[in-house]
């Protein structure tokens, strides 16, 4: 009787679209943050198209929010569409957010380990998207959302190195005789690694709704 009576409900079926245009903002900014990384073009112009996407981010949480109040039927539970959808817009959040910094400290060049961030960063926001994509029919693709999340926890680890690593070459080079240098990139480091956590911390929410369905 329930399943004939929830049949009948009005249900919201583009849970699934919003993700995919969600995570779209995230790997998009990933792109501009690594182009600012490696100087390719203007600064400003990469910076601006990041703040364009967390904008558009902006604007598809509160459609995603919107649709769990209305929607009587959910392809899972409420909290954790909503959980998801904030997962997504923390990432792209802190991309913008690493941007202001490097404009606010007006860095224009970067440390390789920086480079080698932005393309670790490119490449966990691609992992994330093809997460978002097997979420659909999640029971049928638990193995491989499984796999993907072992990938991005990989990826984590290299950056939580390249952070290290790049830290300590600053403060081989600035400790002595430019301090402000020190400070300046090593605050560069810190929010270049909280991306790569954030987007870590979208394929956990994926698992966690994966295992409750299965």
């Amino acid at each position: 009787m329930l399943g004939w009576f929830q049949k009948l409900m009005p249900r919201e079926d583009n849970f699934f679209d919003m993700y995919t245009r969600h995570v779209a903002t995230v790997t998009a900014g990933a792109v501009e943050l690594r182009a600012l990384l490696k100087n390719e073009g203007d600064f400003a112009a990469h910076a601006a198209e990041i703040n364009r996407q967390e904008d558009i981010a902006d604007g598809i949480m509160r459609e995603m929010l919107l649709a769990v109040r209305r929607t009587f039927i959910t392809p899972f539970d409420r909290s954790d569409i909503a959980g998801l959808g904030t997962a997504l817009d923390d990432s792209i959040d802190q991309m913008k957010r690493t941007a202001k910094k490097m404009a606010l400290f007006d860095v224009r060049t970067f440390e390789p380990k920086m480079v080698e961030m932005g393309e670790v960063i490119v490449e966990a926001s691609e992992v994330v998207g093809r997460m978002i994509a097997l979420l659909p029919d999640m029971r049928a693709n638990n193995s491989r959302i499984s796999a993907l999340n072992v990938q991005l926890a990989k990826l984590e680890e290299k950056s939580d190195e390249l952070h290290d690593q790049g830290v300590k070459a600053l403060f081989t080079a600035h400790r002595t005789n430019d301090p402000m240098g020190f400070i300046v990139g090593s605050e560069v480091y810190d929010n270049l690694e909280k991306v790569v956590d954030r987007l870590e911390d979208v394929a956990n929410r994926i698992v966690d709704i994966v295992i409750e369905h299965m």
